[in-house]
């Protein structure tokens, strides 16, 4: 794995991102020390023995698509098949690999699609996606136009996934970085940070605000994206145990509720873009994602509320400065 991170090491020492230079080495060297998920053997096993190829084609425009079907013998994408099927489930996509389409749970293509036309346009910027699972997101930065892209991402696994699409694109300036929020430093250096789908898995929303802030230039460009509730200033959500069977699920506000939680921590010319009901066809189970989704996790009587009985997921996409 140390490969992975030595090529960002090197092009961040001469910039504006040097500083980070003083803790990320060591906290990197300590998430290897102690990644020890009990399928972390076959994931790196996978890794190893994904096929070469002579990849010629790539789309990130309009999608994430890497190589062509004729890029690979028959009996090589067969072997590519099984060897992604080894690291699922795939959560956020679609990935057209080599011919292969892998199907994920989410059509984050459609979230990206809501999103990008509202967005200071990503062409020579630096840019964090916070909380970027395995990656989609950053290749549709990169193919934007941004010039740096980093994602951020705790969970092995998908540092796995990304690895695997890497392997057949390794651009030079797009990295996926296996580290928490609260483990950055205030580098105050990024054009662009993206969170999405993060907020309201924080104990302390305000406190995570405040680090997103802490990452962006001044005059930067925040763009979230998050679970929210109908209501007004004062109306917030707080599960008493789980929301749509998740159990990490802690505040979720409403818009006018969020929009003052941003002016709190000092963000400026806030802005709600979109709001949309998550559909059945844009979280599901797949192939690629076989176990519980959406479906499972709304009232079968009243698609409108969650198995709990709070309102069904809607979700909101704000834009704000720092």
């Amino acid at each position: 794995m140390n490969n992975w991170f030595t090529q960002f090491y090197g092009q961040i020492a001469e910039t504006e991102f040097s500083p980070w230079l003083e803790t990320l080495p060591r906290q990197l060297a300590l998430w290897q020390k102690e990644a020890t998920h009990g399928e972390s053997a076959n994931w790196q096993k996978v890794l190893k023995n994904l096929p070469q190829a002579d990849t010629k084609h790539v789309n990130v425009l309009n999608k994430v698509e890497i190589g062509l079907a004729d890029e690979l013998s028959e009996g090589q994408k067969k072997q590519l098949t099984h060897l992604l099927k080894g690291l699922m489930p795939w959560r956020k996509g679609p990935f057209y690999l080599h011919g292969i389409h892998i199907d994920t749970e989410w059509r984050s293509d459609w979230k990206w699609d809501r999103l990008v036309e509202h967005i200071t346009p990503l062409d020579g910027r630096t840019v964090l996606d916070i909380g970027c699972g395995s990656g989609y997101h950053l290749w549709r930065m990169r193919g934007a136009g941004a010039k740096f892209v980093v994602g951020i991402d705790p969970t092995e696994l998908f540092l796995c996934q990304f690895q695997a699409i890497k392997h057949y694109h390794p651009d030079p300036n797009v990295h996926l970085l296996p580290l928490g929020v609260e483990q950055l430093p205030e580098l105050k250096a990024f054009d662009t940070v993206f969170s999405m789908g993060v907020l309201y898995h924080r104990r302390s929303p305000i406190d995570f605000l405040t680090q997103l802030k802490a990452q962006l230039k001044p005059g930067g460009e925040l763009v979230l994206e998050t679970l929210v509730i109908e209501g007004d200033v004062n109306t917030v959500l707080v599960p008493t145990d789980r929301y749509a069977k998740m159990r990490n699920v802690w505040f979720i506000p409403s818009c006018d509720a969020l929009t003052l939680w941003l002016e709190r921590v000092g963000f400026k010319n806030i802005k709600v873009v979109n709001k949309d009901i998550t559909s059945l066809d844009e979280q599901r189970k797949t192939n690629w994602m076989p176990t519980e989704s959406l479906s499972d996790f709304l009232d079968p009587l009243d698609p409108t509320k969650t198995i709990e009985g709070y309102p069904a997921p809607l979700r909101a996409i704000f834009i704000a400065n720092a």
